[in-house]
C-alpha cells in the first residue's frame, strides 16, 4: 500500500476515535444536562434525553467556533501535533472517561481532553511546546466554572424564594415544573455549544498536522462540525445513568424550583465561557450549581463528603489522562 493511502487510513481511524470520544462525551455528561429535570420528576429519563439531544445538535445554530479554535490554535504550538500526538490525546482522555464513568463520579471529558493532549505532547516534545496562556486559562477555569455555578445558582434560589415568598408551596412547584423545561433546555444548549467543539478542535488539529487544511484556516470544513455536534447528541441519547443518581439525588435532593436555579446558574456559565472561547466543564459547573441551591436551603442538605470526592476526581483529571496519552503516544509511534 502506497505511503499516501496509509497516511489517508491512520487520519480517517483517528478522525472515527475522535468521533467515538465525542459520543462518549454526550454519554458520560448526559447526566449533567439531564440529572435535575429527571430527579424532579419533570420529565422521564427518556423524554429527558430526546430533549437533552435536540438541545446539544441545535446548538450548532448559536455558538461561534471559538472553544474549538482554542482547541486547535491555543494549547500546542503550530507543527508539534501529529497522528501520533492525537491517538495518544484521544486514548488518554477516553480511559480517564471509562474509569470515573465506571465508578458514577462525575468528572470532566473537557479536562480530560486537554490532559491527553498535554500528555501526548510532553512525552513528544516536552513542556516547551505548550502554550502556556491558552492552559492557564483552562486550568483556572476548573475553579472559576463551578464557583460561579455556585454563586448564580445560589443567587437565583435567593431570588426566586424572595418573589415567590407568598406564594404557595403547590403554586411554585407547579409553575417551575414548566419553568424547568426551558432552563434544562438552556443547559443543554450550552453544553452541546462548549463540549462539541472540543473534538472539532481535536480534528481540526489533526487536519492541519496531516495536510489536508491550511494551518491559518479559519474554521474546519463542514462535515467536521456537523459530525461532532451529531456525535454528542447520539451520545446524549444513550444518557449516563450511573452519574444520573449521583448528580440529582446523592449530591442534594432538588425539587423543580431548586433544578430550575442550578440549570439557569449552570447555562449562564456555560453561555459565558463558550462566548469567551474557555473550553469548560459542564460536569465542574453543574455541580458547583447544585451544591449552591442546597446550600442556600440547608448547608447540611449537601453531602460534603461525596462532594469532595468529585473534587478529587476534578483535581486527578488532567494529570491521570496526561499520564495514559504519554504513554500511549509512545506506544503508538511503536504501531503507526
Amino acid at each position: 500500500m502506497e505511503a499516501g493511502s496509509i497516511a489517508f487510513w491512520v487520519v480517517a481511524m483517528l478522525v472515527v476515535l475522535a468521533l467515538a470520544f465525542d459520543f462518549m462525551n454526550g454519554f458520560h455528561d448526559a447526566a449533567n444536562s439531564i440529572a435535575t429535570v429527571v430527579s424532579t420528576g419533570v420529565l422521564k429519563p427518556q423524554q429527558a434525553v430526546l430533549f437533552a439531544a435536540f438541545f446539544n445538535v441545535l446548538a450548532i445554530a448559536i455558538f461561534q467556533l471559538k472553544v474549538a479554535s482554542m482547541i486547535g490554535k491555543g494549547i500546542v504550538e503550530p507543527g508539534v501535533v501529529d497522528h501520533h500526538v492525537v491517538f495518544g490525546a484521544l486514548i488518554g482522555a477516553i480511559t480517564w472517561n471509562v474509569i470515573t464513568w465506571w465508578y458514577g463520579i462525575p468528572s470532566s471529558s473537557s479536562h480530560a481532553l486537554i490532559g491527553g493532549i498535554i500528555g501526548a505532547v510532553m512525552a513528544k516534545a516536552g513542556i516547551g511546546k505548550l502554550i502556556g496562556a491558552g492552559i492557564l486559562k483552562t486550568v483556572v477555569f476548573i475553579f472559576v466554572s463551578p464557583f460561579l455555578g455556585f454563586v448564580l445558582g445560589s443567587l437565583m434560589m435567593v431570588l426566586v424564594a424572595w418573589v415567590f415568598r407568598r406564594t404557595s408551596p403547590i403554586r411554585v412547584d407547579r409553575w417551575f415544573r414548566r419553568m424547568q423545561l426551558v432552563s434544562a433546555g438552556l443547559y443543554s444548549l450550552g453544553h452541546g455549544g462548549n463540549d462539541a467543539q472540543k473534538t472539532i478542535g481535536i480534528i481540526w488539529m489533526l487536519l492541519v498536522a496531516a495536510g489536508y487544511m491550511a494551518v491559518d484556516a479559519k474554521a474546519p470544513p463542514n462535515w467536521v462540525i456537523w459530525s461532532c455536534y451529531l456525535a454528542i447528541g447520539l451520545g446524549t441519547m444513550f444518557g449516563g445513568w450511573r452519574i444520573v443518581k449521583t448528580m440529582g439525588q446523592r449530591l442534594t435532593k432538588l425539587k423543580p424550583v431548586g433544578g430550575f436555579c442550578a440549570e439557569t446558574g449552570g447555562a449562564i456559565t456555560l453561555f459565558l465561557a463558550t462566548g469567551l472561547g474557555i473550553p469548560v466543564s459542564t460536569t465542574h459547573t453543574i455541580t458547583g450549581a447544585i451544591v449552591g441551591v442546597g446550600s442556600v436551603r440547608n448547608a447540611s442538605a449537601v453531602r460534603w463528603g461525596l462532594a469532595s470526592n468529585i473534587v478529587w476526581a476534578w483535581i486527578f483529571t488532567i494529570p491521570a489522562s496526561a499520564f495514559v496519552a504519554g504513554m500511549f503516544y509512545w506506544l503508538s509511534t511503536l504501531l503507526f
